[in-house]
C-alpha cells in the first residue's frame, strides 16, 4: 500500500517510542506523587516541557500538555475568550477564519450557541488566504464592510449541513469593533489545501487592536518555523500523532499574561490550567518528536515539496479539466496586498469568487483565483503551500468513488479532513474558498510523508489518470 494521507496521521517513529518506552513500563510513576518514582516522572514532564519549549523559542511554564490537537484548539477558544469576558465584559465576540478545522469551528459555535458569545467568519480568497485588511475591517467599527457580523439570528445549522453563503456561526446581536472581540483564531496551515498563512501580518493586526490570536498550527510542524515570536500569535496549538507519535497526545502554547480559563476541573494540574493526571510517556514523545522534526526540517521540507510539485504536474498534465485547490506553488505570487474584497463578492461572511463558473467548467486554480491569491502572501518566503500537501478536485466525478478505486489499486488518499469522513457535505473550506458544492464534492487530497518516493508519486498519478479516464468515459 501506498500511503498518501499523512494529513490525517502519521507513523510513529521508532526514536520517539524508544523515548517514551521506560514511561510506559517501569518507570510508570505519576507525576504529582511525592515519592521518588513520582517525582522521577515529574522531573522527565519538566525535561520535556522545556524541549518543547526551546523549541518554540517559548518559556517553559507557557506550554499545556493535552490530549491532542482538538482539545487544545477547545482550551484556546473558550479558554481564552472566556477569561476575557470576565475581565472585560464587553468583550463577546469572537473571530474564526471560514476554513478552520472543525475543533476550532464548532469551539466558536458552541460559545455563540451556550455562552451568549456572537462568533463571525473571516472570510477568505479564492486560495484560501486570509486578508489583513479582512481582519482589520473586522476589529474596526465600521459594520458596513464586506462580510460584517450579522446583527442577530437563531444559531445556523452544523456547518456540515450549513447551505451556502450561510455564516457557520453567528448568534446574539453584538457591536462590532475591536472592543467588543475577545479573541480571534486563524490557522497557520489548512489540513485540505495546504494555504499557509502570513501570520506575523495577521498578529500585526491583531496585537495594534489588543486582541489575543490562536493559530492551530498542528499541519504546520514539521515543515514551517513554529518560533512563537516570529509568528507574533498569543497562542498556539500542536498535535503529536502528526509529526510521528502516537495518537493522543498535545500541546497548547499561550503567551504569558494571556487571560485563560481552565476547561476541566480536577486537581489543578499543568498550573491549574489542564486537569487531569498527565501523560508522562506522552509529553516525552512529544517533545522528542518536535525536536526531531525541527533537527530535519529543511531538508525534509525542500524533498517533499520536489515531490509535491511532481505530483501537482503529472495530475495536472494527465487529466484536463482538473482543479488544483488552494496556492499554486509552482507560480510566483504577487506580494502584494489587495484583500479578500477587491477581488470578490461577500455574500454574509463568506466569500464567492466571481469566476466560479469557469471553476465549474474545469478551469485551472491559477487562471480562476490569480487576482484573489495576491492577498495576505506577503512575508511568507516562497511558502504559500504546504510542502507535503496536493489537494484537487475532478469535476464530473464523484470524489469518495476515487478514493475507493485509488484504495482498491493500493493508493490510500483522503477527501480532505479526516474528521469529516463519512459526511456527504462539501468541504466548508472549499466552499468558502468560492469552489461550487458540486464541484467541492469531487475533491481529493494527496498528503505526502517521510517514506513518500519518487515512485509512490508516479504510481498515484498513474492510477488516479486511470480511474478519472474510466470514470468520464
Amino acid at each position: 500500500m501506498i500511503y498518501l494521507d499523512h494529513a490525517a496521521t502519521t507513523a510513529p517513529r521508532r526514536e520517539v517510542l524508544e523515548a517514551m518506552w521506560p514511561w510506559l513500563t517501569h518507570e510508570f510513576g505519576n507525576a504529582s506523587s511525592h515519592h521518588e518514582r513520582g517525582q522521577r516522572a515529574a522531573r522527565a514532564l519538566d525535561d520535556a516541557r522545556e524541549r518543547v519549549a526551546a523549541v518554540l523559542g517559548a518559556r517553559p511554564g507557557e506550554i499545556i500538555f493535552t490530549s491532542g490537537g482538538t482539545e487544545a484548539d477547545n482550551l484556546a477558544v473558550k479558554g481564552i475568550a472566556l477569561a476575557r469576558r470576565e475581565r472585560q465584559p464587553g468583550r463577546n465576540r469572537v473571530l474564526i477564519s471560514a476554513i478552520e478545522h472543525d475543533a476550532v469551528l464548532e469551539s466558536a459555535r458552541s460559545l455563540a450557541q451556550f455562552d451568549g458569545f456572537t462568533a463571525a467568519e473571516l472570510p477568505v480568497d479564492g486560495s484560501g488566504f486570509v486578508s489583513p485588511g479582512i481582519l482589520r475591517a473586522f476589529l474596526t467599527d465600521d459594520a458596513s464592510r464586506p462580510g460584517a457580523l450579522p446583527s442577530a439570528g437563531a444559531l445556523p445549522r452544523h456547518p456540515k449541513t450549513a447551505g451556502a453563503g450561510e455564516p457557520v456561526v453567528a448568534n446574539a446581536s453584538g457591536t462590532a469593533g475591536s472592543d467588543s472581540v475577545a479573541m480571534a483564531s486563524v490557522m497557520l496551515a489548512n489540513n485540505e489545501v495546504g494555504t499557509v498563512q502570513n501570520m506575523s501580518a495577521l498578529a500585526e493586526v491583531a496585537a495594534e487592536f489588543g486582541v489575543p490570536l490562536h493559530t492551530d498550527a498542528v499541519q504546520a510542524a514539521g515543515t514551517l518555523p513554529l518560533r512563537v515570536t516570529d509568528l507574533g500569535v498569543s497562542a498556539l496549538t500542536l498535535a503529536g500523532h502528526k509529526i510521528g507519535t502516537p495518537q493522543g497526545v498535545g500541546l497548547l502554547w499561550v503567551k504569558r499574561g494571556t487571560p485563560l480559563r481552565s476547561l476541566m476541573s480536577g486537581g489543578g494540574h499543568e498550573r491549574g490550567r489542564r486537569s487531569g493526571t498527565s501523560n508522562v510517556a506522552g509529553a516525552v514523545g512529544l517533545a522528542t518528536a518536535l525536536e526531531l522534526a525541527e533537527r530535519e526540517r529543511k531538508e525534509y521540507t525542500a524533498r517533499v515539496a520536489a515531490l509535491r510539485d511532481r505530483l501537482i504536474d503529472g495530475i495536472l498534465g494527465a487529466m484536463p479539466g482538473t482543479l488544483l485547490t488552494g496556492p499554486d506553488p509552482r507560480k510566483t505570487v504577487n506580494l502584494q496586498e489587495t484583500g479578500v474584497a477587491a477581488n470578490a463578492t461577500a455574500k454574509g461572511t463568506h466569500v464567492t469568487d466571481p469566476d466560479s463558473a469557469d471553476i465549474a467548467a474545469g478551469a485551472s486554480a491559477a487562471t480562476a483565483t490569480a487576482a484573489a491569491s495576491a492577498s495576505a502572501s506577503a512575508g511568507l518566503n516562497g511558502n504559500t503551500r504546504l510542502a507535503t500537501n496536493a489537494s484537487f478536485c475532478f469535476p464530473g466525478v464523484n470524489g469518495e468513488t476515487v478514493l475507493v478505486d485509488l484504495e482498491n489499486q493500493g493508493v490510500l488518499v483522503s477527501s480532505g479532513s479526516a474528521c469529516a469522513t463519512g459526511s456527504s457535505e462539501p468541504s466548508h473550506v472549499l466552499t468558502a474558498m468560492g469552489v461550487p458544492a458540486e464541484v467541492a464534492t469531487t475533491s481529493v487530497r494527496f498528503s505526502l510523508g517521510r517514506e513518500t518516493t519518487e515512485n509512490d508519486i508516479d504510481t498515484a498519478i498513474r492510477a488516479t489518470a486511470q480511474i478519472i479516464a474510466e470514470l468520464r468515459s
